[in-house]
């Protein structure tokens, strides 16, 4: 039997033998006490309000799965994106997260790496940045009406997003890391394909690539439909698209991908609810994994950007019938 970590290296291989559909995140450990997290990330508690170091204000509630940004007239920090520079202030990462590697080092020591892949962690993507900043209407306008400001902006906050992968990468030395930045909704890409790829394409060619020179894989989270740029996933080095929502054809794009890219997701987060039967969870997670699991290249995942779900019961359900899925049905 194959650890998680070789299971999953087997999984993402183009012509990889693995001998069970991996459970998730199983085979990872994420290190989520580095410098970075602590000095972008650290104010964020859950029931609190807090501002984040670009100036956004960040809702945690008690029952959501993650933080969100709360942008309103009043409070964002970009009114007017053609004068950026005089609101926006990108923090200095190399002056404040160059140092103070030591306790992210140790738990990574700890991580048997023969088993287990060491993951980095990296929130609040490039496009998530921006609309952070203004808001996602004003967001998704100016990249039409103000297309030369939003492009300067959108390189500013994709050098800080650069230097952040760096630090990552050079520091921690992780097996792989998770980058956010969700693209689209349910059912649509945010903006029209050729808008993504005049904006970000580039940027994230640069950031994954210099993961890949350093010998990390790419993990990339977008709960989203993004069936008209998986190509260019793909071609700029996403190893792992994580958060593939069902709505997306994942049949149709296992066939196409033919390996290239790892699809990892397809189940509902619509079960995580409290009123959730443990007869409901398991039929969409085993829905999931006799539909996808066959065409090879495929995760069963809750769509969320990390492991768990809000109520801890719908994970724990999951887990045990993606292992009903594999002890019935394995090798894959």
């Amino acid at each position: 039997m194959l650890t998680p970590k070789e299971n999953f290296l087997e999984t993402i291989k183009k012509d990889g033998k693995p001998d069970r559909l991996v459970n998730q995140y199983q085979p990872f450990v994420p290190i989520m006490n580095d410098p970075l997290q602590k000095f972008t990330r650290g104010n964020r508690v859950r029931g609190k309000t807090s501002v984040d170091k670009w100036g956004t204000e960040i809702l945690f509630p008690e029952d959501a799965p993650g933080p969100m940004p709360h942008v309103t007239e009043s409070n964002k920090v970009c009114p007017d994106v053609t004068e950026w520079q005089k609101s926006v202030k990108v923090p200095d990462l190399v002056a404040n997260c160059s140092d103070g590697w030591e306790d992210a080092l140790q738990s990574a020591a700890q991580v048997d790496r023969s088993e287990k892949l060491v993951l980095g962690f990296m929130g609040t993507g490039i496009f998530e940045q921006s609309h952070f900043l203004m808001g996602f209407e004003d967001a998704l306008m100016n990249l039409l009406l103000e297309p030369e400001s939003m492009k300067e902006l959108v390189d500013a906050i994709a050098e800080y997003r650069f230097q952040y992968a760096k630090l990552l990468v050079d520091n921690l030395h992780p097996d792989i890391i998770l980058s956010h930045d969700d693209w689209g909704s349910k059912t649509n890409l945010f903006m029209q394909p050729d808008i993504w790829r005049g904006f970000f394409k580039e940027h994230y060619r640069r950031i994954y690539g210099y993961m890949h020179d350093h010998g990390v894989l790419v993990m990339h989270h977008a709960d989203s439909f993004l069936e008209p740029i998986v190509e260019d996933m793909a071609e700029i080095g996403v190893d792992v698209w994580q958060g593939v929502l069902p709505e997306n054809d994942i049949l149709k794009l296992q066939k196409q991908l033919d390996g290239r890219m790892t699809l990892m997701g397809g189940i509902d987060a619509t079960i995580d609810r409290e009123d959730a039967t443990e007869e409901e969870i398991r039929a969409d997670v085993r829905r999931a994994c006799s539909t996808y699991g066959p065409g090879g290249h495929f995760i069963p995942c809750m769509t969320y950007g990390l492991a768990g779900t809000i109520y801890p019961r719908t994970d724990e359900i999951i887990a045990d019938e993606i292992e009903a899925y594999n002890r019935e049905n394995s090798p894959v």
